[in-house]
């Protein structure tokens, strides 16, 4: 049974969470004040101009936050926020790449952040997408960063969401 929180939920060093989201809530908005000193956003629900907003109203820097824009649009960004060029939700060697570059900058206790693993899913192989979150929550893990991956429950199977909560360690539903 999911730890269920309707405000803000905690990692400890090294803890990787499967964390249920609502459709269109911004898990970000339930992540600690402490998670913005070192945070690495996976985003496929909003653009680098949108994670900068919620940071702000979060009170924190967007110099210490990072953004692997997932996205088929093309973009722009000129902001505080590190950003890697945009890459396609299908293409997940291009996000696996840009992850390993972004991962040198997160440090022990720093936190990352998939916003919404169903868009993955949608557009991947599901081996694949498992592979990439496999790696992912992995690479997480040895760095002593704090992991969450974030899904929308209600939108992938039961078969999936099992598969997907065996490679972490806790599961958060946030309402």
């Amino acid at each position: 049974m999911p730890e269920t929180t309707d405000g803000k939920f905690s990692l400890a060093p090294g803890d990787q969470a499967l964390v249920s989201v609502p459709s269109m809530g911004s898990p970000l908005s339930a992540l600690p004040d402490d998670a913005f000193e070192n945070l690495l956003v996976v985003s496929a629900t909003a653009s680098p101009n949108k994670v900068e907003s919620l940071v702000k109203r979060r009170g924190g820097d967007p110099q210490r936050v990072g953004v692997v824009p997932v996205t088929g649009s093309p973009s722009q960004y000129d902001g505080p926020l590190w950003t890697t060029d945009p890459v396609d939700p299908s293409d997940l060697t291009g996000i696996s790449i840009r992850l390993s570059k972004a991962m040198k900058y997160v440090m022990r206790g720093g936190w990352v952040v998939v916003d919404n693993v169903n868009v993955l899913l949608m557009y991947g192989r599901e081996e694949q997408v498992f592979r990439l979150f496999d790696s992912v929550v992995s690479n997480t893990r040895e760095r002593g960063a704090c992991g969450a991956y974030c899904t929308v429950r209600e939108a992938v199977t039961d078969e999936t969401y099992s598969r997907l909560r065996g490679v972490c360690n806790q599961e958060i539903s946030v309402e």
